[in-house]
């Protein structure tokens, strides 16, 4: 009788030929040997032409180490670098504020129709260190004494009249210097306040409001030294209807 034919996977775990010691032992696979990790043959991407990440070695490969992990930010960095953002914007918003724009709250008549109460105006604070204040200009300067009160700290009105001029308000017009001074700006038929002629120091600005005869400006407090001019107003920014240059 034939001996039985011994499968394949005998002869292959099996014990050796006689007088031979075995070497093998029998093992279920480990898991980095099933998915081709080190040691366990397994192919990867590379393996087939692609290139990559496969073969034994490679960064990132199966045979290789793990790539590197993505970087995570840390909680406490994110709120430190938040806390510098803020803290420069801060910054940066009081600068401008001190020395380049600022807005300005319109609380009387003073300047009707031109500029009506509630009114919220920006102020170019950088304009009069560049140039001289001119004519016709809408500033806005720290009130006198004479009409400082608890609520009103600045006052908003035209700039008529300049450093040497001789001003004079009669007829319901203004003259400067004997001649009549043209101001577009006002309303048609606006009539102004009658006061004597006055001459304007020099380095110092007559100032009006559009609403002549219920303003209390320089016919009441007398001349603005330029010390006291805080800016140009150029923007209307309140109400949103209203929105436009000046």
């Amino acid at each position: 009788m034939e001996p039985p034919v011994r499968e394949q996977a005998d002869e292959t775990v099996g014990p050796p030929h006689s007088g031979e010691e075995s070497t093998f032992e029998i093992r279920p696979l480990t898991t980095a040997e099933r998915i081709g990790e080190a040691g366990g043959g397994g192919s990867g991407p590379g393996d087939d032409g692609h290139g990559g990440s496969g073969g034994p070695g490679g960064p990132g490969g199966n045979g290789g180490p793990p790539g590197p992990e993505p970087h995570k930010r840390l909680p406490g960095r994110t709120a430190i670098e938040w806390g510098v953002l803020i803290v420069a914007a801060l910054v940066i918003a009081i600068v401008i504020r001190t020395f380049v724009f600022q807005a300005f709250y319109i609380p009387s008549e003073s300047m009707v129709p031109t500029l009506k109460i509630g009114d919220r105006v920006l102020v170019n604070k950088l304009s009069y260190k560049l140039h001289d204040p001119r004519r016709g200009d809408i500033a806005v300067f720290k009130a006198p004494a004479a009409a400082r009160t608890e609520e009103i700290k600045d006052l908003v009105k035209r700039v008529v009249g300049l450093p040497g001029d001789t001003i004079e308000g009669k007829d319901g017009h203004i003259y400067i210097d004997g001649r009549v001074l043209s101001e577009p700006y006002l309303p048609s038929g606006t009539q102004s306040r009658t006061f004597p002629a006055e001459k304007v120091p020099s380095n110092a600005y007559f100032m009006l409001g559009d609403n002549r005869q219920y303003s209390k400006d320089s016919t009441f407090f007398g001349p603005i030294k330029r010390g006291d001019l805080i800016g140009r107003v150029f923007m209307r920014i309140w109400p949103p209807s209203h929105l436009g240059f000046l």
